[in-house]
């Protein structure tokens, strides 16, 4: 068993899923040296779609294949919504789906981290001084 750990491979799947696209960059395990990047605007024609679970599952199916053909066996996930001072903090539609098929194609999932870029103070929030009037 021991020397079957070794034989795995492991790359990182970075996946940046907002409400408007997903998209899929499997680097080594330095993230340095990109093996494959795949996003939803490939796989779909319609842009309202390029976000949509479905898109993310093909481009995550594009992306499994190429990363597997170069010797990739498992893959430590990282997820990343927009975040930032005015982005929402919560992934897109995409991101489960995106995990799901890159887990049925084969690869081995390692951990899965959340990576949503967190402000510290930085610009004023928009909305003026008594927020947002709905």
């Amino acid at each position: 068993m021991n020397d079957q750990r070794e034989q795995l491979r492991w790359g990182v799947a970075h996946i940046y899923a907002s409400y408007n696209n997903t998209i899929i960059h499997i680097t080594d395990i330095t993230g340095t040296e990109t093996i494959t990047l795949a996003s939803g605007g490939q796989v779909v024609k319609a842009d309202r779609l390029e976000s949509s679970p479905t898109a993310a599952m093909a481009a995550a199916k594009k992306a499994a294949e190429v990363a597997l053909d170069k010797g990739i066996r498992g893959i430590h996930v990282k997820i990343k919504a927009p975040g930032g001072h005015n982005g929402p903090m919560n992934p897109g539609p995409g991101a489960q789906a995106a995990i799901r098929s890159l887990s049925r194609r084969g690869l081995k999932i390692g951990f899965i981290e959340d990576i949503t870029p967190i402000p510290h103070g930085g610009c004023r929030k928009k909305g003026g001084r008594r927020g947002r009037r709905v």
